[in-house]
């Protein structure tokens, strides 16, 4: 009955404070033009700072990304997979493939996130799930499940406009992160230049997106994709980090190329100037009077640059992150380590009269030792006197 208190307590107080929370006010400070943007501490989930963060607007080939995550975590990226005529005459950006041409699902992920290929995404579509629309079905439920976003809703693996075709900046962000965890994935998504020698096309992919090829400068890009239909306006999703955080942007609806570009260098000064994260060391150990409790895993936070925190344990073993103000800034379930038993169920008062009883016994026979020996030399002296 205990643990599942506990564990309701955990989720209750870790869901007040969602990793998903903005720690910055809705975006009036940055002067930022796109209709919505979010930047996002990528190790606590923190919203560091937003403009219109929930709106629900068209991420054009920002949709890849959820493509290409889904498509690393339930295909195998050694299978081959044969070019529909489907895939090979949709519209848009595409790395022409021919129909009936045999290419390998990690080609088609990095030709799909590289150079934004639409036929390399419905390709992957079809050979993980059978047809675009059981695609959408399952990559819909993968997002909510295994992601936990709630306010997107995909149509197609490409991006390409449909009224029912959906996410936010706070998703986006949320998907970005979650896929950047994996290392096959980030490779890709840091791809800046990659050889393509398929049946139609023999060239060399160079990535859309300026900041990654260092076109805009920037210092710790590490990742970025680009998009844009005429509903969409320009889309933005870039990654960066420097020593103190990594940070992932995401800007919806840009007017131009250059305001979506500028919006996402301020989001990521903004993020890198205010914002450190911090860990606590998995094993660190903390005591609550009596108790004591254990990190079982790096924990991370997000503070102010140069602000103090302190850590506070409560009796019910969760750790508090507390900031100078008074404000909780995390709070994180700790494992109780519990006292060894010994024997018949002794516990440490019980040992610790054993031990008193132990040593007055001890204590006792040497002082009638010492009593012994001072009669008998007394007496040696008496003796040897008369």
């Amino acid at each position: 009955m205990k643990k599942i208190v506990v564990s309701f307590l955990s989720l209750l107080i870790l869901g007040s404070l969602a990793p998903y929370s903005a720690l910055a006010a809705e975006g009036e400070e940055l002067d930022i033009k796109s209709e919505a943007a979010s930047v996002v501490d990528a190790k606590t989930g923190k919203i560091l700072y937003q403009k219109n963060g929930d709106k629900k607007l068209y991420p054009a080939s920002l949709t890849k990304i959820a493509t290409a995550i889904y498509a690393i975590e339930n295909g195998h990226l050694n299978d081959h997979v044969v070019v529909s005529h489907n895939a090979a005459n949709v519209d848009g950006t595409r790395v022409y493939l021919l129909e009936g041409e045999d290419v390998t699902l990690k080609h088609l992920i990095q030709g799909m996130l590289v150079n934004s290929g639409n036929d390399a995404a419905i390709a992957i579509a079809e050979h993980l799930d059978g047809s675009v629309d059981e695609f959408s079905k399952n990559i819909n439920a993968y997002l909510r499940s295994k992601v936990g976003v709630y306010h997107t809703h995909f149509v197609n693996p490409n991006g390409l406009f449909d009224e029912e075709h959906f996410t936010t900046a706070n998703d986006l962000a949320k998907i970005t992160d979650y896929a950047m965890k994996n290392p096959t994935f980030r490779q890709i998504f840091g791809t800046k230049t990659l050889k393509w020698h398929g049946d139609g096309w023999d060239t060399t992919l160079i990535t859309h997106h300026k900041m990654l090829k260092e076109e805009i400068p920037f210092p710790g890009i590490t990742g970025g994709k680009t998009g844009y239909v005429d509903q969409s306006g320009q889309t933005l999703a870039t990654t960066a980090q420097n020593q103190n955080i990594d940070l992932t942007a995401i800007t919806l609806n840009g007017t131009t190329k250059k305001s979506a570009y500028g919006d996402t260098k301020k989001l990521l000064e903004y993020g890198m100037t205010h914002y450190k994260t911090e860990r606590v060391p998995e094993g660190s150990i903390f005591k609550k009077k009596d108790n004591a409790y254990k990190a079982e895993h790096d924990l991370y936070f997000t503070k102010g640059s140069g602000e103090n925190v302190t850590k506070k344990v409560e009796k019910s073993g969760f750790l508090k992150i507390i900031s100078k103000t008074g404000e909780v800034v995390a709070v994180f379930p700790l494992h109780e380590l519990k006292a060894k038993a010994s024997e018949g169920n002794k516990d440490s008062t019980s040992e610790d009269s054993a031990k008193k009883h132990s040593s007055l016994n001890l204590l006792l026979c040497s002082g009638i030792f010492l009593l012994i020996c001072i009669t008998i030399l007394f007496k040696k002296i008496k003796k040897s006197s008369a």
